[in-house]
């Protein structure tokens, strides 16, 4: 049996220069298991087309005779071919409005498709994931985005000196300019106006550590959620330190019957708890939002929120950096997600408007939805070194088969949506979504 795969051009955002399969790893796997690998010509990707070529691919101008597709982002529904294994973030297991024509679309043209979102271990953990490189991208992207707003306030600060991420060459460039800002700070001291200054991060998994890890190239002290409350009334606080609070669930909710919070119940029964974020927000400068929610949840920060905060005159809050990036989620005023050329805007409460830009009166949001696509190439390599220990079985199967007993790793069958058209077993549910 021939094993021939492919590797698209992504074409949902002009910016998306991330590939699944680096060249590198294409060499390993033409070596290795004798797969072919078609590449469609790119002119904007991380990696050339040559390179591409130098590893032993085929530079192709349309992926129709290639049987599996590997790609990243979801695929435009004219895109679509009859028949094809497709490997992307599908973003369609939550019943997504927006992708339902795409997944209606791989159902009429027999399609299969695995979701990288699904691929887990037995203890459900993602196993491929381009996470940690997002997280890094959003917090420098936050604290770039701050520095602007201070401009705009006209106030001198030195976060001046940092780029958008995709600027630099390489995650390491962009930390050495951090580095150096927080020996300015340690040296020079913060403006008054700034402190103390306050960042919230919300969650403690690995979003939450990559957003701590750039921020603890400055000076950080970390406190806890309730010395935030009196930080501000205290003459203590230094002007040369960024003061680090880190949320957890059960500083974001409480027991509506007033009863012992226990994580456990709060997974289980969210019905039964109510949020009280809304007592921090005055004291942060800044918020990171790191923490996975849903709509079962009361939101972190509501419309109503920031409101009352501009009424009062006590707006404190300049940025939230929306890292987890769910549109009108967690962060009510994230009303989309943004593009990189054109990654944050400015929510005016006042009149329940968005401007895009630094400029106007509100709150700055920073809410790029492709975040790893600012490290193109630590996050490409990073994915495919995870996704390597699947390909030769993907390529290797006989998809036409039923889903019992189609031959693939059990993560990968945990993450088949799709079989010829069929939406298999634990997916049954998007039928209503359609």
């Amino acid at each position: 049996m021939e094993k021939r795969i492919g590797i698209r051009d992504e074409n949902k955002y002009k910016m998306e220069r991330r590939v699944a399969i680096t060249p590198d790893h294409a060499q390993k796997i033409i070596h290795d298991y004798g797969i072919e690998i078609d590449v469609l010509h790119s002119k904007k990707r991380v990696f050339t087309d040559d390179e591409y070529a130098n590893a032993g691919c085929q530079i192709v101008h349309n992926l129709d005779e290639t049987p599996i597709i590997f790609g990243v982002k979801e695929i435009p529904v004219s895109d679509l071919r009859q028949n094809k294994v497709y490997v992307f973030f599908s973003h369609v297991v939550k019943g997504q409005k927006y992708n339902m024509p795409m997944l209606q679309k791989m159902i009429d043209l027999h399609c299969n498709l695995i979701d990288y979102e699904k691929i887990t271990d037995e203890h459900n953990r993602r196993l491929i994931f381009f996470g940690r490189h997002a997280v890094l991208a959003g917090m420098i992207n936050t604290l770039w985005a701050f520095g602007l707003r201070l401009q705009h306030l006209g106030i001198a600060n030195p976060f001046e000196t940092l780029r958008q991420t995709y600027t630099y060459s390489s995650l390491e460039e962009a930390e050495n300019v951090l580095k150096k800002i927080g020996e300015n700070i340690q040296t020079q001291g913060l403006p008054k106006e700034l402190t103390p200054l306050t960042v919230g991060v919300t969650g403690y998994g690995n979003v939450s550590k990559g957003a701590q890890h750039i921020l603890d190239l400055l000076p950080t002290t970390k406190i806890t959620p309730e010395q935030l409350l009196n930080l501000s009334k205290q003459d203590i606080f230094s002007n040369k330190t960024i003061y680090k609070v880190v949320f957890k669930e059960e500083h974001i909710s409480k027991r509506k019957d007033g009863g012992k919070f226990i994580l456990q119940d709060f997974f289980d029964k969210p019905e039964l708890f109510e949020g009280t974020f809304s007592q921090y927000i005055e004291h942060l400068t800044i918020l990171a939002h790191c923490s996975y929610w849903d709509d079962r949840y009361d939101r972190l920060v509501t419309k109503q929120n920031i409101r009352e905060l501009h009424s009062s005159n006590k707006q404190k809050l300049q940025v939230i950096g929306d890292i987890s990036c769910d549109p009108n989620g967690g962060i009510e005023a994230t009303h989309t997600g943004t593009e990189i050329d054109d990654p944050i805007f400015v929510y005016d409460p006042v009149n329940d408007k968005h401007s895009f830009g630094y400029q106007g009166d509100g709150v700055l949001i920073m809410a790029v939805d492709i975040l790893p696509s600012e490290l193109p190439n630590e996050a490409s390599i990073s994915f495919a070194d995870a996704l390597m220990p699947f390909i030769e079985p993907i390529a290797a199967c006989d998809f036409n088969t039923n889903f019992e007993n189609i031959a693939l790793p059990k993560p990968i069958k945990k993450a088949l949506i799709l079989l010829n058209g069929e939406l298999t077993p634990n997916y049954q549910y998007l039928k209503k979504y359609l």
